[in-house]
């Protein structure tokens, strides 16, 4: 039927060319006609150039990208290029000079040429039709390959028409992905028009996220979603120079009048025929939140919330710049807690923390404005102190901060008290650099620890002085250990009942190549404070066990123990090495505590005691009566020997308190069957008076100084030779 409405149309198909062969018939015809006079010459040669010109006329129009057709006023066709013919390439069959387009529409709808006619075929037709007469704007056709091809139509003077076909599939592509970017991307996108950034559309996300329905945005500029402060800048930010405000945070207002913070990322793009601005608006709050916490942590404390040292040193620093110019004073104090680990170790992490975080309020709670403070670490503060001019005014403010920390503390429904050191320096008669003030105030701080804590120190030149030497003395220390510098001495422990020797007690010596020997109550609370003790416990514990391994069965060994030893940990496995390792019976061997360790956590020691009691070895406390619970402690543990303090029996002598504390301990111990031994004998009255009480063992330069190994066989004869007594 479609074939037949082409045979039937006024041009038959054997009266018509295409538009290519056209240029042959035109030869044959022109060859068929007769020879003309030789004065028409002159109109064949005019001829010719018109077939010239049409021919560069065809030529040109194949070379255009688009396809062009041309149709006559009854909507024929007239002329078309290749291009046109590949766009249509399921309907090119039917393009013939003089067939109308009409005609071949209606053949490639009944082929399925056209989707969009599909059911509603005429329909499509006649507007399809009318669009050809009527032409008003470029549309879209759709065909069956799923291209798409952008159709523009204009009529010609004489009634026909001249169109173009532009195949903009990649294009459609192109913007379904656009659209499917744009309305499924979780980040809020707006499109505005360029001329008055009037908002055209926004995303899903944009929707959800600033509370608004479309309608109300697209009553909207971009101006309206910023905040006002933001103004100013909004021209720029939107005329293609948003590259300028990169990493910049913009503020815009959600339907609920909310405030965030977000990044703006703008491009310009056509919507239609629209220039127009595509953004996107990034919620940054949450990670501006987030920055700002984690630049207040770089600056603060996480536990009190004071500046930490990165932060104050920066503002002592600009303290410093600023002092340069107004002259100023600036003083820096550095805070350190008494006895703060006791505390810790006996209640807890938690309960420390606790502590901490009330003495940095009350702490802060002393300051001026313009001050600051900040915690180092641990239980050290420091504050510095701005336009301080006058010493008066410093040490108020430093004896302010140990009066308010004296005051008690409530941590878990306990007392607690402390007591506080403060050592000051002062720029610029101290230093003017951040560093150099810091170390000064930490001198003075340490002299004011030695000068009994609780006080406060401003520093004074020689405290370097003396730090240096003790830092020379630490160096030296270690040195030594390292390279087997440390002795190991032999002090004997005498029955008084018998005389005899019952064991030796192994004291630590120190030969300084230049000083000589240095008391160990100048080296081990060094050997504490600097981490070495535990090493040098362990060396003492081990050398020990395997020189007592060589000597008389039934001569006891004692050692002892650092509470910060037990600190370090792993007490129990040091104590059945040194007994594997050497050989020594565990009941030769014992260990000597002091009132100070069960006082930092005992629950946690008595369990270690017990442990290590149940290898067989003894366990004595050292120092008795020196410490603060003596009995409770006596209750709490088994201890196998109670080792009374020399200071009771030198006072032997001078009055009867001492003698009455003494006959104290001698009942107690004998009630609990406890071993009672003297230490720091050094006459015979002192004996005498020992041995008439009760007492088991004694301990002192009576019988002998501290000996070195070697000594101990000769020494061992030389006692039981004088008391005639055999070793026991």
């Amino acid at each position: 039927m479609a074939h037949e409405l082409l045979r039937k149309s006024p041009n038959s198909m054997a009266s018509v060319v295409s538009s290519k062969p056209s240029r042959l018939m035109t030869r044959r015809r022109l060859a068929a006609m007769p020879k003309l006079p030789k004065r028409d010459d002159e109109f064949m040669q005019r001829l010719e150039r018109a077939e010239a010109t049409n021919r560069q006329l065809r030529e040109a129009i194949d070379m255009l990208p688009q396809g062009v057709v041309v149709l006559d006023s009854e909507g024929r066709y007239v002329l078309w290029n290749q291009q046109y013919a590949d766009i249509y390439k399921k309907s090119a069959d039917l393009f013939e000079i003089g067939v109308r387009l009409e005609d071949t529409l209606r053949i490639g709808v009944a082929r399925g040429d056209y989707p969009e006619a599909r059911g509603r075929e005429e329909q499509w037709i006649a507007e399809r039709v009318r669009r050809l007469y009527q032409p008003k704007e470029r549309h879209e056709q759709w065909i069956s390959d799923g291209r798409c091809i952008l159709i523009d139509e204009r009529l010609t003077t004489d009634g026909g028409v001249v169109g173009l076909r532009v195949d903009i599939s990649e294009l459609k592509e192109r913007e379904a992905s656009f659209r499917m970017l744009f309305e499924a991307n979780p980040v809020p996108m707006f499109v505005a028009r360029r001329e008055d950034k009037v908002i055209l559309s926004a995303n899903r996300a944009a929707i959800r996220h600033y509370g608004f329905a479309l309608e109300d945005l697209r009553t909207k500029t971009l101006f309206d979603l910023h905040h006002p402060a933001d103004h100013q800048n909004l021209e720029s930010l939107y005329d293609g120079r948003a590259d300028q405000f990169a990493g910049q945070t913009w503020r815009h207002l959600k339907a609920d009048a909310t405030s965030i913070d977000v990044a703006i990322y703008a491009s310009s793009i056509t919507q239609g025929q629209t220039p127009a601005i595509l953004f996107a608006a990034i919620d940054i709050t949450e990670r501006k939140a987030a920055e700002a916490k984690v630049a207040y942590l770089a600056h603060h404390d996480a536990l009190t919330g004071l500046a930490n040292r990165v932060f104050l040193r920066k503002r002592l620093d600009e303290m410093l710049a600023s002092r340069k110019r107004s002259g100023a004073g600036v003083a820096v104090l550095c805070i350190d807690l008494d006895n703060f680990k006791i505390i810790n170790d006996s209640m807890g992490h938690a309960a420390g923390d606790s502590l901490l975080q009330q003495l940095s309020e009350r702490i802060q709670g002393t300051l001026r404005k313009d001050d600051i403070a900040a915690r180092l670490g641990g239980d050290e503060f420091a504050v510095v102190l701005a336009n301080a001019n006058h010493a008066v005014e410093v040490s108020s403010v430093a004896q302010r901060i140990i009066d308010v920390l004296r005051e008690p503390f409530r941590v878990d429904d306990q007392t607690i008290n402390v007591t506080t050191s403060v050592g000051i320096a002062l720029c610029p008669s101290d230093g003017e650099e951040a560093e150099v003030l810091l170390k000064n105030a930490d001198l003075a701080l340490y002299q004011a620890k030695g000068d009994g804590k609780g006080c406060y120190r401003y520093f004074e030149a020689e405290m370097n002085v003396r730090v240096q030497a003790r830092r020379k003395i630490e160096a030296d220390l270690h040195q030594a250990f390292l390279n087997g510098g440390l002795e190991i001495h032999y002090q004997p422990l005498v029955s008084l009942s018998s005389r005899e020797v019952s064991g030796f007690e192994a004291l630590l010596r120190w030969p300084h190549p230049e000083r000589g020997y240095i008391p160990p109550s100048e080296f081990i609370p060094i050997a504490e404070e600097c981490g070495l003790i535990g090493s040098i416990t362990d060396f003492v514990l081990q050398r020990a066990c395997h020189d007592a391994a060589r000597w008389p069965k039934k001569a006891r060994l004692a050692v002892n123990m650092s509470p910060q030893r037990f600190r370090i940990g792993n007490v129990f496995n040091a104590v059945s090495d040194a007994l594997r390792s050497s050989g020594l019976e565990p009941s030769r061997l014992e260990l000597e505590i002091t009132e100070a360790l069960l006082l930092e956590n005992s629950e946690s020691v008595l369990t270690i005691l017990h442990a290590i009691r149940s290898l067989g070895v003894r366990i004595s406390m050292d120092d008795f009566g020196t410490g603060y619970s003596s009995l409770s402690y006596l209750r709490m543990f088994p201890f196998d020997k109670i080792k009374i303090d020399g200071s009771f029996v030198r006072g032997i002598g001078f009055g009867n308190e001492s003698q009455a504390i003494i006959r104290a301990i001698m009942g107690l111990g004998s009630s609990l069957g406890m071993t009672i031994t003297a230490e720091g004998i050094e006459t015979e009255s002192e004996q005498e008076f020992l041995r008439a009480v009760g007492c088991d063992e004694g301990q002192g330069f009576l019988y002998s100084k501290a000996r070195p190994v070697t000594e101990v066989p000769e020494l061992l004869d030389m006692l039981n030779q004088q008391s005639q007594f055999r070793l026991v």
